[in-house]
């Protein structure tokens, strides 16, 4: 049996690791922070506690699983994952942020268990991949950046046209976003859209070449690069 005292570390055990990750999450304004992070490692802890607990209250008595209870906290966790990514336009966020949650979750589990080197190690693993190795973006030379601004008519397929010329250019698109002109609401015949490119240029294509081929998709109003 678990002492009381080996009980209250895990909990708090549990706390700090969750506390120490959502502290990062917390520092980029992420919408899963401290507290969301700390919740999760501490209920995945106690759940995992009394998980083991209810196993040696049965053992030799019955078939139970002790790894049955716990087990729903890994599939369960996706529902709090799923809350935390949205979609705006075409550009999905919140992916890294409901992978955190649930290697948060597997954290809590580990210290429940008592894995204690396990979940330390990877609960530094994990602060270093989320605090470092979003900085590798800056790493990359930023003339090779470019942000196109596309002025086009809305229409079916007009967005995966846009899409096959900036392959064919061998663009990397780090981001886009889709904007209704306002100014042209009302008509849905002639409804124009802005769509807004954050793209890698790999290859240094001049911007007159870029903006030349976007010119060319019909239905495409202007190109601006800034």
């Amino acid at each position: 049996m678990i002492s009381d005292w080996e009980l209250c570390f895990r909990l708090l055990l549990s706390c700090v690791m969750g506390g120490f990750i959502g502290y990062e999450r917390q520092s980029r304004r992420k919408s899963a922070g401290l507290r969301t992070n700390m919740l999760v490692c501490l209920g995945s802890c106690l759940i995992m506690m009394l998980s083991q607990d209810m196993y040696q209250q049965v053992e030799g008595k019955t078939n139970a699983d002790p790894a049955r209870l716990a087990a729903q906290v890994v599939s369960g966790i996706g529902f709090l994952g799923a809350g935390a990514i949205m979609k705006e336009g075409l550009t999905v966020t919140g992916l890294t942020t409901a992978a955190c949650l649930w290697v948060v979750a597997g954290v809590g589990l580990a210290i429940g268990g008592g894995f204690y080197v396990g979940a330390i190690f990877t609960g530094l693993l994990v602060f270093i991949a989320l605090g470092r190795l979003s900085r590798l973006d800056d790493l990359v030379d930023q003339e090779k950046r470019l942000y196109l601004i596309i002025h086009t008519i809305d229409r079916p397929g007009q967005l995966m046209q846009i899409n096959n010329y900036v392959d064919k250019m061998q663009l990397k698109v780090k981001s886009i976003k889709v904007k209704a002109d306002e100014d042209e609401m009302e008509n849905e015949e002639t409804r124009q859209l802005y769509v807004e490119l954050d793209v890698f240029n790999y290859k240094s294509l001049k911007g007159a070449e870029i903006i030349e081929a976007l010119r060319s998709i019909p239905g495409v109003t202007s190109v601006n690069i800034t």
